[in-house]
């Protein structure tokens, strides 16, 4: 028998023993919850205001007291809507800055290019925000609470045991009982770890420092709220405004350079800085606020999103980079999707068959999207390309579309995005392709590449 009619059979046994199960288990005795979600942190608190404004019962098993310091406060265009639906828009509106776009520049530099969100292609909202996460994930969480879910914080999720009709989780405070498991744990990843899931990205491992600081130089305008990516030669930084006087500086470098630089992390971020004139120019002045946070070998993926009686969303089902601000963004878009495939496993137990293995595909599908843009922002071409100065094609407006969160681009967006890629490869394999010019960049050693 062959391996693919081998394997029909076997999916159609499998299909035909969870049918049998579904049918046995469907009055179900001593579940309290319909859900339980690990993890309060904007997947979490997305899955559980959704789910239980559709009056579906939820507890939030969050190991950490809110608010607690937290990393990642850029937010997309994309993300608007469903900030729209999830009734939060308007404390954002409030108290988040409005962000319009971003810039790339060289550290020296002496290439910059910024783009607006309102100058893409096939981008429905044009604007975004600027978010201090302790705050963000405050406010998500206790909208959770108004919307009906139970909040437990603070509860660590030891284990999860699974049965036929549900799961039993064992917590800091008590064991719990429900009908299906949501994780959102984050890099923790609870069930992944629990069932060996995590897999590595070889070529992603980095290192990153971050920081708050008051007195960063901005600019007027539209252009203060911008988010700045400045790239080195072998490391990059962030630049996130997130109020009036605050900033959030990172650096991500390879964890080999780290390791051989052989500096604290303070005195990392603190060199690094000193030998970009860009960075230095802007953080004449500035004060740090906060203790440098060290972070390292936090991209990976697990192998399966799913299971019978649960699904992985944001951080938990997988972490790429922080660049392109796309933590937080996954993190809303797959606590909505989960959302709505628990919701619907809830109404019809049969349909999580195929509920279930949809949206594992279709978060893999984005994933691998995100994937292959930060791949390309580490190869040597993307700045070159990007920054040039006619570049040709409209080729930055159709990248834009994806930095802001364009999780379905049209054909007009995706010829685009296949030349962008195959300029990098021609980048790749010689010095130079002609009207794209190498960008200039300073080193860890801080010998500064003019």
């Amino acid at each position: 028998m062959s391996g693919g009619w081998h394997r029909c059979i076997q999916w159609k046994a499998d299909a035909f023993g969870e049918l049998y199960v579904l049918a046995r288990s469907s009055n179900m005795a001593g579940v309290t919850y319909d859900i339980a979600i690990i993890g309060g942190g904007p997947a979490g608190a997305t899955a559980a205001i959704l789910l239980a404004r559709r009056g579906r019962s939820v507890v939030v098993c969050e190991k950490e007291e809110f608010p607690r310091f937290k990393i990642g406060e850029s937010l997309l265009p994309h993300s608007l809507r469903t900030l729209d639906e999830l009734g939060v828009r308007g404390q954002l509106d409030a108290h988040a800055l409005v962000k319009h776009g971003g810039e790339i520049a060289t550290a020296c530099g002496g290439r910059i290019r910024r783009f607006y969100f309102d100058e893409a292609i096939q981008l429905r909202d044009r604007t975004a925000f600027q978010v201090e996460r302790a705050w963000f994930d405050r406010m998500m969480l206790d909208r959770a609470v108004e919307c009906g879910a139970e909040v437990r914080q603070p509860c660590a999720v030891e284990r999860c045991d699974f049965d036929d009709e549900g799961a039993t989780l064992a917590t800091s405070g008590g064991e719990i009982r429900a009908r299906y498991v949501l994780d959102c744990s984050g890099r923790n990843a609870v069930l992944g770890q629990q069932f060996d899931l995590r897999r590595r990205y070889d070529h992603l491992q980095k290192f990153s420092v971050f920081a708050h600081y008051e007195g960063v130089q901005r600019d007027s305008g539209r252009d203060a709220a911008l988010t700045r990516l400045i790239r080195g030669s072998r490391h990059w930084f962030w630049m996130i405004p997130l109020d009036d006087r605050r900033t959030s500086i990172g650096m991500v470098c390879d964890i080999a350079d780290f390791r051989a630089a052989r500096k604290t992390p303070v005195q990392m971020l603190d060199d690094a800085i000193a030998a970009s004139s860009l960075m230095a120019g802007r953080m004449v002045g500035a004060r740090r606020i906060t203790e440098v946070h060290p972070v390292g070998d936090y991209s990976y993926r697990n192998t399966r999103f799913h299971g019978p009686r649960w699904l992985l969303a944001g951080d938990a089902a997988g972490f790429i980079d922080p660049i392109f601000s796309t933590g937080v963004f996954l993190a809303i878009h797959s606590g909505e999707k989960a959302a709505h495939a628990l919701d619907g496993a809830l109404r019809r137990p049969w349909t999580r068959l195929l509920r279930f293995p949809m949206y594992s595909r279709g978060l893999g599908r984005l994933m691998n999207r995100y994937l292959r843009f930060v791949s390309a922002w580490y190869s040597e071409g993307f700045v070159d390309v990007f920054t040039a100065p006619r570049p040709p094609f409209r080729i930055p407006q159709a990248v834009n579309s994806v930095l802001g969160g364009n999780v379905h681009p049209n054909f007009s967006v995706w010829w685009r995005l296949q030349i962008f890629y195959l300029v990098l490869r021609m980048q790749r394999r010689r010095e130079n392709v002609s009207g794209f010019d190498r960008p200039a960049g300073d080193s860890l050693a801080g010998a500064e590449a003019r």
